[in-house]
């Protein structure tokens, strides 16, 4: 015989059930939170004109009507705002019911999050009255009074008797029967208002301020029972105290955007000073630099000019007066050590006419140099455009006036940079960093002095820079100095105390009085110091 078993059913759980209830309940928040920020993507991004609503307003109002409509998505948006003004201690408000107490306060956030940690002091997992207290306690929210008013079913109007046919005048001078006089024929509609009848049969609605009527006692306003006029009063009370409340919340958020502005505004001010004061700093190394250059050429000018003169009296002086004249002030050796000064001085110059009939001896080189300055002064002399450009193919720069009087001055400082590197190539123990500090003043004619230098100096050179690239590696315990010459470190000692990799940190000995001892620099920042 064929049996059926009965139907086997477990008891519920209360445990089971309760937690079901509770995760249906943080899946419908979550779920809610992710439709807010759907909502803002369709309202920032205006989606819904795609559809051919014309506003936000108007969407929320036919497709999300089922939901709550308008008024719905605006609560949820306003607890997204707490959320997002909260920070990090937004996770523990769970849904919009619980941010709707806190919404007053998102303008103030410091205020907002005070009072979410009051609410977590008090209750780990606060509700919404949990929250409510908090923000009443770090905003006290004044309380609406509420009276209740006993109105009476027909309030009693006492209105002034207006005799049957009364004459009354227009008195408003902006009314378009100004002027006219008419009769109260019919019963007033209200208190305030009465039904005109003028001659011309016309019947209008007039206020009773409009009116003209001594003899007659017309309500000017309206009039209401005590009941009602003490609960006006309260009301515009409590407008008023929310007016200036707000006024006071909006004159506070405008003080302090403006003061964040002007912070701002200060700080780029000072980093625009800051970057005028280093380009004027560099502009002034710069200028001092060239003013130091122009004043050695001067004194080489002046110098110049003096012993030339000097030659042109010797000159003079050899030719007028014969041998036996100079018994009485020189001995005969002596005239002979002047004459062969004055002839060394006489063959180092250079007479066109001689250049004309042959070559010269020595100095080829400079006397291509000073025929193109000669050419640069006879076009300017004589304004002919062929010895202009003769001038600029012999001094290697554009035939322009401009480009060849700067190439000229450039020229005008070789010979003093021929002196100065072959003086520094003299010094024994002479090392790159010696070379580089002269000749870096002398870079934009390297090319140009670097003719005039000898073979063995241009080997000494050479030798000086492959051995400064052999220096050794900067690491931990190193005696260094800043690379930059500019820099006042540059001849400053620092020990390097800690390697960081492609850094290391350098404390420097003139920084030991200060609260800043050290810095962090690259390699190829520093250098190896070497004693003055």
């Amino acid at each position: 015989m064929l049996t059926l078993d009965r139907e086997q059913t477990t008891a519920l759980d209360y445990s089971v059930v309760n937690t079901s209830i509770q995760e249906t309940f943080a899946a419908i928040d979550r779920f809610e939170w992710q439709a807010v920020d759907e909502i803002l993507q369709m309202r920032e991004q205006q989606l819904y004109l795609q559809a051919g609503y014309k506003n936000f307003e108007e969407y929320c109002q036919r497709e999300l009507y089922a939901w709550g409509g308008y008024r719905r998505i605006n609560q949820l948006l306003g607890a997204k705002k707490v959320i997002d003004a909260v920070g990090e201690l937004g996770g523990h408000i769970k849904n919009e019911r619980q941010a709707r107490p806190l919404l007053r306060l998102v303008k103030e956030p410091e205020k907002l999050k005070q009072a979410v940690a009051i609410a977590l002091k008090d209750n780990p997992s606060p509700g919404e009255s949990d929250f409510a207290a908090a923000a009443n306690i770090v905003v006290p929210q004044l309380p609406r009074k509420k009276q209740s008013i006993q109105e009476p079913l027909v309030p009693k109007i006492e209105e002034p008797v207006v005799p049957q046919k009364a004459i009354v005048t227009v008195s408003q001078q902006s009314h378009p029967r100004y002027g006219d006089e008419g009769t109260i024929e019919a019963d007033a509609p209200n208190h305030w208002q009465q039904i005109v009848t003028f001659a011309d049969g016309e019947r209008l609605l007039i206020n009773n301020a409009d009116l003209d009527a001594p003899s007659v006692p017309l309500p000017r306003g309206r009039s209401y029972p005590a009941e009602y006029t003490e609960a006006i009063a309260q009301i515009k009370e409590q407008h008023q105290q929310e007016l200036e409340r707000l006024s006071q919340e909006l004159r506070i958020g405008l003080q302090t955007e403006a003061t964040a502005k002007a912070e701002e505004q200060v700080q780029e001010q000072i980093q625009s000073l800051q970057q005028l004061f280093k380009q004027q700093k560099e502009e002034n190394i710069q200028l001092q630099q060239r003013l130091l250059e122009m004043e050695g050429l001067r004194k080489l000018e002046i110098e110049n000019q003096q012993l030339q003169q000097r030659i042109q009296e010797l000159e003079h002086a050899v030719q007028q007066r014969p041998q036996q004249q100079w018994e009485n002030t020189m001995t005969q050796q002596a005239t002979k050590a002047l004459n062969k000064q004055v002839k060394q001085a006489l063959e180092k110059t250079i007479d066109l006419r001689s250049l004309a009939q042959e070559p010269p001896k020595e100095n080829a080189q400079e006397c291509l140099r000073l025929m193109g300055m000669a050419l640069k002064n006879l076009a300017s002399a004589m304004n002919n455009t062929q010895a202009l450009e003769a001038a600029a193919i012999i001094l290697g720069s554009e035939p322009t006036p401009t480009a060849i009087a700067y190439r000229a001055e450039q020229l005008e400082m070789l010979p003093q940079a021929v002196s100065d590197i072959r003086s520094v190539l003299a010094k024994p123990g002479c090392t790159w960093q010696d070379y580089w500090a002269v000749a870096q003043e002398y870079e934009v004619i390297k090319s140009d002095y670097w003719v005039e230098l000898t073979t063995q100096e241009t080997e000494l050179i050479t030798a000086l820079q492959t051995t400064s690239t052999e220096s050794p590696i900067i690491g931990l315990g190193s005696i260094v100095a800043h690379a930059d010459p500019y820099r006042t470190l540059y001849v400053e000692r620092g020990e390097v105390v800690q390697d960081l990799g492609e850094e290391v940190l350098v404390a420097w000995d003139c920084w030991k009085e200060q609260s800043k001892k050290t810095d962090r620099y690259f390699r190829d920042e520093l250098r190896i110091w070497q004693p003055q």
